[in-house]
């Protein structure tokens, strides 16, 4: 479901850490973005809300006195929210991003606890790139996402670990040479991509150099279809390559180091807990993965 109360929870974040480039990062925005919310409240409420200067970025007067009114409205929505029917009898719609995989490896066991108890719940499921499951939550495009964690999770955010799988270096199974000297294959962005470059980084001083890249799809699925095709080497999550059509066709191939191992949780936004159908999710999963 998507909240009307995002920009307020972004301005609030702004005035916390007054660093246009931490909100940015922390509430998966961009500047550009950060920019015109800014601008939007300023034009609506015909006042300045932020001073910039070479000193920083400070609050104005009407900056703190918005901050006041921007808390108050959120207590009281979070509130009303909090007034909830009988868990036993919720209904209504949970929205949940995860990738093809994660649908198919992670969320009928996830999910079928939160079926069993609430079956008048209807759960809307949508995939994608996971590179862009946890900015779709922050955004309030999802209720709830499945998707890989970082180190440093957005302070808006909240995860619980659901499956750890190691990442793996793969190939076409019919290529004779050991693959690991390119072409590579790498998603086009997210945690995935950021380990592969890590990877590259602690290669032996003979063998570190600027990867050869043939390819950067968008999604694991599609990256696994072109390394079988024979465009290159390409990195994903073991659950993912486990899952794949296309395995029949590939190859792990050793690498040294290893590179990380992964991380896959249940995320949702930190004020989300309050709301039945979140905090109904929530609690049965942390039985389901205590």
């Amino acid at each position: 479901m998507i909240d009307d109360h995002r920009e307020l929870r972004i301005f609030l974040h702004l005035a916390q850490t007054l660093n246009f480039g931490r909100t940015s990062l922390d509430c998966h925005v961009s500047p550009a973005t950060l920019t015109r919310t800014v601008q939007r409240w300023e034009s609506h409420l015909g006042h300045r809300l932020f001073d910039r200067g070479p000193r920083g970025v400070a609050l104005t007067a009407e900056g703190h006195r918005f901050r006041e009114y921007a808390v108050r409205a959120l207590e009281l929505w979070n509130g009303y929210r909090e007034a909830a029917p009988d868990p036993a009898e919720l209904t209504g719609r949970l929205s949940v991003f995860a990738t093809v995989t994660a649908c198919q490896a992670l969320l009928p066991e996830l999910l079928a606890p939160f079926h069993a108890a609430h079956p008048q719940v209807r759960v809307e499921l949508r995939t994608g790139d996971a590179a862009a499951a946890l900015a779709r939550l922050d955004e309030g495009e999802a209720d709830v996402a499945v998707a890989g964690i970082p180190a440093r999770l957005p302070e808006s955010l909240v995860s619980r670990t659901v499956a750890t799988t190691e990442l793996v270096f793969v190939t076409a199974r019919d290529r004779t040479d050991d693959g690991l000297d390119g072409p590579f294959v790498l998603p086009h962005r997210g945690l995935v991509r950021e380990a592969a470059e890590r990877w590259f980084r602690s290669r032996a001083p003979g063998h570190r150099r600027a990867p050869d890249v043939a390819s950067e799809p968008e999604g694991h699925e599609a990256l696994l279809t072109l390394v079988a095709l024979g465009y290159g080497t390409g990195i994903v999550p073991r659950l993912v390559l486990d899952n794949s059509v296309v395995r029949d066709r590939l190859t792990i191939i050793p690498a040294d180091p290893q590179p990380a191992v992964f991380t896959i949780g249940l995320c949702v936004r930190r004020v989300d807990l309050r709301r039945p159908l979140v905090a109904a999710l929530w609690s049965l999963t942390e039985r389901g993965t205590s």
